[in-house]
């Protein structure tokens, strides 16, 4: 016996990555229905060898379903999810909209997975952000060792977190590069992000830090540790999948770099590649399609009393979205609907 599920969004990319993710990971799917706009009405999207024509989400009925994975911006999320819950089916949601509500459950299952049956409050989880979804993977194991104070994280963020036109921009912006007859203006980003960084991901708050920063922090601090101290400057790169963080770490206790990376190897959802020679570390490029979140250049920090450095690496579409979506999903089903 498995479960009636419902991929909203799903034509969208990290709802077609969810869809290849409950295929992939065989998730006990009863019946499954896949949702989208009125203009995206009948696209076809696979899941396994079947191939699925979309349903209107304005009309359908979510009555009877046991959980359904949310894959579309906040503003539809606001008008939709409330509704599916309502209806008795588990919103599991991948927007920013309810990450921040203290009644809804913000799950990393690595992290925090005791926080799953706090659904019941509004029958809604959140997915975390993209950047800090794999930073706390690897957060959480040392802080139960060491214990954090403090992290100081640069992201270095690839294009498909801010979707396909995103990517598209990029790409036809490359191809431009090489054609002096070409031009092709930025749209999606505020400058031109081919053979280019921007320093600038989500909108400025009052303090100079951007949106995207502040929700790295607020993050951590309610999946891990409300007393972690965390200050980021995330940065939009020219690459199509795959996030990577430079990540300074303070510790109350002192943690050698040879436990560290040992307890991380130990740890659930990480693999750690960490050779000191040339190509002795995982890219971004080389992470993507892969469920593991990618710890390199793991070292100690002589300027600090208790500090680390390391390198972290994801499939953002992955860890980052889909795959944490399917995993709360598989957490869900084992813990509380024991259905499956």
């Amino acid at each position: 016996m498995g479960y009636r599920v419902v991929v909203v969004g799903a034509t969208g990319n990290v709802g077609r990555e969810m869809l290849n993710i409950l295929a992939e990971r065989q998730f006990p799917v009863e019946e499954i229905a896949v949702l989208a706009s009125r203009k995206s009405l009948g696209t076809e999207v696979t899941f396994g060898e079947t191939t699925l024509k979309t349903q209107d989400l304005d009309t359908f009925d979510f009555a009877g379903w046991d959980m359904a994975l949310f894959a579309v911006g906040s503003a539809a999320t606001k008008d939709y999810a409330p509704k599916a819950a309502a209806a008795g089916c588990v919103v599991i949601d991948n927007s920013s909209l309810y990450r921040y509500d203290p009644q809804i459950p913000l799950i990393v299952p690595e992290v925090n997975p005791q926080a799953v049956h706090d659904y019941k409050n509004k029958n809604i989880i959140a997915n975390p952000n993209c950047s800090t979804a794999q930073m706390v993977v690897a957060l959480k194991p040392l802080h139960d060792r060491a214990k954090i104070k403090r992290v100081v994280v640069s992201t270095y963020q690839s294009v498909s977190g801010s979707g396909k036109a995103a990517m598209e921009e990029l790409w036809d912006q490359t191809k431009a590069v090489y054609n002096p007859t070409s031009d092709v203006p930025p749209k999606v980003y505020p400058k031109e992000i081919a053979f280019n960084v921007i320093p600038h991901i989500d909108v400025f708050l009052d303090d100079g830090s951007t949106k995207e920063e502040w929700k790295m922090v607020a993050e951590t601090k309610k999946i891990i540790d409300t007393s972690i101290k965390v200050t980021a400057t995330c940065v939009r790169v020219p690459v199509f999948v795959g996030h990577s963080e430079a990540v300074n770490i303070e510790f109350e206790d002192f943690l050698d770099e040879d436990e560290a990376r040992d307890i991380l190897r130990e740890a659930p959802g990480i693999m750690v590649i960490d050779k000191r020679e040339d190509g002795g570390y995982v890219t971004p490029k080389e992470c993507v399609g892969d469920f593991a979140t990618f710890i390199s250049r793991l070292r100690q920090d002589p300027t600090v009393e208790n500090g680390l450095n390391l390198w972290c690496v994801s499939d953002n579409l992955r860890k980052g979205a889909a795959l944490n979506a399917v995993q709360i999903a598989e957490l869900l089903g084992r813990e509380v609907l024991k259905k499956g």
